[in-house]
C-alpha cells in the first residue's frame, strides 16, 4: 500500500512538473526519442559485413515497394563480384566521380562539405552534394532517401562506425556491388551486363567512365547513351583519371 501511494505521488509530481515546464518537457521527450533512435541503429549489422554480403538494402526495398504501389514489376538485377575481380579502371572511375579522397579520409570529406554548403547557399538550392562513398553506402544499406535532420544524424553516426569497423577495401567492395545503376540494376557487374552485354571484367576504360558517370542520377541517364550529361561527365572523369596518372 505504501509503495502504491508513493508511486502515485511521484507520478503526480512528475506530471505537474511537466505541465509547469512545457518547453523543457518537449526538449526531454525529443532527447529521449533521439537516444532511442541511436540505440537501435544497426551497429552489429555493420560488424557482420566484415565477412557477410548483404542480401538486400533499404533502397532496394524502397524501390520494390514503390514499384508495387505503381503496379509495376520489380526484378532485381545484381551479381556479386569481389573487389579483386573489378578492373582498376572501374574502381578509379567511380572514386574519381564520387569521392576523390576516399582512400585518405575517415568517412567525411570536410573540404567538399564546405564547398557544397557555399555553392548551395549561392544558388539557393541543393546544387552540389558532398556525400562520400561511405556515406552513400550507409544510406543505401540502412536508411531511406528521405531528407531530414534525424536521417542525416543517423547517416553520420553509422558512417563514423563503418569507417572504424570495416576496411576501406571492404567498404569499396560493398559499395560497388549495391550502388544503383538504373531501375532495379545494382552493382557494377549487373550494370555492365545490362548496358554493355558483358562482364565488368572486360569493360573498356571508356565504358568504366560511362558507368561512373551515371551514378549521381541512374534513373535519368543510361551509361550506353549519348546524352550530353553522360558525355560531359564521362569526358571529365577520363580527364581527371589521366591527370592523376590512373
Amino acid at each position: 500500500m505504501w509503495i502504491s501511494d508513493s508511486f502515485h505521488r511521484t507520478w503526480k509530481n512528475s506530471v505537474d512538473w511537466l505541465k509547469a515546464h512545457p518547453m523543457r518537457s518537449v526538449t526531454i521527450a525529443l532527447a529521449v526519442y533521439v537516444l532511442a533512435e541511436v540505440f537501435f541503429l544497426p551497429f552489429n549489422d555493420i560488424k557482420a559485413l566484415r565477412s557477410k554480403n548483404p542480401v538486400t538494402t533499404a533502397f532496394m526495398r524502397e524501390h520494390a515497394q514503390k514499384a508495387k504501389e505503381e503496379g509495376r514489376g520489380f526484378r532485381k538485377r545484381q551479381t556479386w563480384v569481389r573487389l579483386a575481380e573489378i578492373p582498376k579502371d572501374v574502381v578509379n572511375a567511380v572514386i574519381i566521380s564520387e569521392d576523390g579522397t576516399f582512400w585518405s579520409h575517415r568517412g567525411f570529406d570536410w573540404y567538399e562539405f564546405k564547398e557544397s554548403i557555399e555553392r548551395n547557399v549561392e544558388e539557393g538550392r541543393p546544387a552540389r552534394g558532398a556525400s562520400t562513398i561511405t556515406q552513400q553506402l550507409v544510406k543505401n544499406l540502412y536508411l531511406s532517401s528521405a531528407k531530414n535532420p534525424l536521417r542525416k544524424m543517423k547517416e553520420w553516426i553509422l558512417t563514423w562506425w563503418m569507417e572504424r569497423t570495416l576496411s576501406k577495401s571492404r567498404i569499396l567492395e560493398l559499395y560497388l556491388n549495391v550502388i544503383e545503376f538504373g531501375d532495379a540494376v545494382y552493382g557494377v557487374e549487373a550494370a555492365s551486363r545490362f548496358y554493355f552485354a558483358k562482364s565488368v571484367q572486360t569493360v573498356t576504360r571508356m565504358e568504366a567512365a560511362q558507368l561512373a558517370a551515371i551514378i549521381p542520377s541512374p534513373r535519368r541517364h543510361r551509361a550506353d547513351s549519348d546524352q550530353p550529361y553522360v558525355v560531359r561527365r564521362t569526358e571529365l572523369i577520363l580527364e581527371r583519371m589521366t591527370a592523376r596518372g590512373l
